[in-house]
């Protein structure tokens, strides 16, 4: 084995090796970041295995109940002292309209599932170059609200001791709630704060107002978690302090996609630019 030689017109010289890319793990890392498309199969089987990872986890979580109706209380009288307790009033008033209430119930049940796959469907097609930094951030937000759910087990209204709340799902027989009827068994019932209610509502309707070009849809876009936030008070299924909570877990998610992509994904390329190809390595 020998130095490689170029014949010249004035004999043989030595070669000047060619320049090789090298796949560092600085450029790997690169590649990581750089948005690509989106699988199909790739996005439906890591959506399933993200919520049913979630699920467990959620309703792994032991069922603290003395502590989470004491988390209630306490959060309860804090805001009548604060004067910002205004949960039951709107629980009270809402509950006196059966098709208003009724409405809510099945809004509480649907579109928290509906809207969020609905979106995600839209950036695959529409923006897949903005898809996979917008995924983290619903991703990380879930993530975080897990840790909330542990450290933080909160008793929703409707289950509190002696606050004269409404369970609206029980009263109007309406499927509302896993945690309400038949289906209570399947959730964890002291899981209320942070409310991804909110946290996913919040991202839905940034997502759309970020990237929707008709005027119309962009308002429906905040329309939809300000709503969602009457719902969930309505239902007697969170404080709305369980919304600050979602706000917060949301703000992670957003910093955990800035910092890895450098920018927020809204800012990103809507289609996904042309990866460079790699040099192979030469012997």
């Amino acid at each position: 084995m020998g130095d490689t030689t170029v014949t010249t017109l004035e004999g043989r010289e030595e070669a000047v090796p060619h320049p090789v890319a090298d796949d560092t793990g600085a450029d790997f890392l690169d590649r990581l970041r750089t948005p690509s498309r989106p699988r199909l199969w790739f996005e439906i089987l890591l959506i399933a295995v993200s919520y049913w990872t979630y699920s467990l986890i959620r309703n792994a979580v032991p069922e603290q109940k003395a502590e989470a109706l004491r988390n209630a209380d306490w959060i309860w009288k804090a805001e009548q002292q604060l004067g910002i307790a205004v949960e039951q009033t709107v629980n009270h008033a809402v509950n006196s309209v059966t098709w208003l209430i009724v409405g809510m119930n099945y809004y509480y049940a649907t579109l928290h599932f509906v809207v969020t796959l609905g979106v995600l469907v839209w950036l695959y097609r529409g923006h897949p170059g903005r898809y996979a930094a917008t995924r983290m951030v619903l991703f990380a937000t879930t993530g975080v609200a897990l840790v909330g759910y542990y450290l933080y087990p909160l008793a929703p209204p409707r289950l509190m001791n002696g606050g004269h709340f409404i369970d609206t799902v029980m009263v109007h027989q309406t499927w509302g709630s896993m945690a309400s009827g038949d289906l209570k068994n399947m959730s964890n019932q002291y899981a209320a704060m942070p409310s991804m209610h909110i946290g996913w509502s919040l991202w839905c309707g940034l997502t759309i107002f970020a990237l929707a070009t008709v005027p119309w849809v962009r308002v429906l876009g905040l329309l939809y978690p300000t709503l969602t936030l009457v719902v969930i008070v309505a239902t007697a299924n969170h404080f709305w302090l369980d919304a600050l909570g979602g706000m917060l877990c949301l703000s992670f998610g957003y910093g955990v996609a800035r910092v890895w992509y450098g920018t927020l994904p809204y800012a990103l390329p809507r289609l996904v630019p042309k990866r460079k190809p790699l040099v192979p390595r030469q012997a």
